[in-house]
C-alpha cells in the first residue's frame, strides 16, 4: 500500500484531463511527489480503498485526502495550498 502519510501523493491516469491539470499545477510549483499509475488494477483499488472514490486523480498531502483535481485548484484560489505543500516538503 502506498504510503499517502508524507509528501505529496497523486493517483493519475495519462490520458484524463483532470490527472493532467492537477500534476501540470504540482509541476508548476515544483513539488516533488510520487505518481502512481491507476491503470494498474491493484493501485486502482488500493486508490478506492484510501479515498473511497473511484475517480481520478485522487491527491493526498501528508496524509490529508485533498480529492481530486477540482480540490486541488480550490485550495489554489484559497491561497491554502503553498502552506499545505510547504508542509509537505
Amino acid at each position: 500500500m502506498a504510503n499517502v502519510a508524507q509528501g505529496v501523493v497523486i493517483y493519475t491516469t495519462p490520458w484524463c484531463p483532470y490527472c493532467i491539470r492537477a500534476r501540470g499545477l504540482l509541476d508548476s510549483k515544483g513539488v516533488n511527489y510520487t505518481h502512481i499509475d491507476a491503470r494498474d488494477s491493484k493501485n486502482r483499488a488500493e486508490m478506492e480503498k484510501l479515498s473511497r472514490r473511484r475517480t481520478v486523480p485522487q491527491i493526498w498531502i501528508n496524509g490529508e485526502h485533498i480529492g481530486g483535481c477540482d480540490e486541488l485548484y480550490r485550495l489554489e484560489r484559497s491561497g491554502a495550498l503553498d502552506a499545505k505543500l510547504a508542509a509537505a516538503s
